[in-house]
């Protein structure tokens, strides 16, 4: 299946469960790859050095493989890319997962970060909502501005037509409560995305997604 809106194209690679974005605007400029049964691997080039790290830990963690190159306007800050990277992943992840056949559809996910601990709940649902309690002891980490993490979360979330509930239940360290975040975001793709043998067809008594 092939799309191509407002300088968007998108491109699904039929019974494999991958897709891939080239997203141009006057703010960024992105090339987006992501493999839903994938082995790990991450090539992630942004600006963003600790998007970067969050997207690996993500990848790596949901056994996806991601390969983003983004240019953005960081001249003005970081705010554009980070988004605009949530909406390509959110494109691709519903456009890789077609019509969800056989998928478990559900998932819940604590994951620890030393001190920290963070759960993250999905329903591949078809219907966008996100809701996040995160509170941070600080508002930066490095360059990165936490309130972008939210960002990142809901236009992901958005584009990607699924609910996704974000909670950090405890933490002391800003980097720690982030990192248990993407780490936990990453399994509970993997098992909501996962394809169960026991499911026939789309797993909704609607008879779609």
């Amino acid at each position: 299946m092939d799309n191509q809106e407002n300088g968007l194209e998108l491109e699904n690679k039929g019974a494999v469960r991958e897709a891939q974005v080239d997203r141009k605007t006057n703010e960024t400029n992105i090339q987006l790859a992501f493999s839903v049964d994938g082995t790990g691997q991450s090539v992630i080039e942004t600006d963003v050095p600790f998007l970067n790290h969050m997207l690996d830990l993500f990848t790596k963690h949901g056994q996806f493989d991601l390969n983003v190159q983004a240019r953005g306007d960081i001249d003005i800050d970081d705010h554009h890319t980070v988004e605009d990277i949530g909406i390509c992943l959110g494109q691709t992840l519903r456009e890789a997962l077609g019509d969800k056949r056989g998928i478990k559809r559900y998932a819940s996910v604590f994951v620890p970060m030393d001190e920290a601990l963070a759960q993250v709940i999905i329903d591949v649902s078809n219907r966008p909502h996100f809701e996040y309690r995160a509170e941070y002891p600080s508002q930066q980490v490095g360059s990165f501005s936490t309130e972008l993490v939210h960002e990142f979360l809901w236009k992901l979330a958005l584009e990607a037509r699924i609910t996704l509930h974000v909670i950090v239940h405890y933490g002391q360290n800003t980097h720690h409560m982030i990192e248990a975040i993407f780490k936990a975001l990453g399994r509970a793709l993997d098992e909501a995305t996962m394809i169960d043998p026991r499911v026939t067809g789309v797993p909704s008594t609607k008879g779609v997604l």
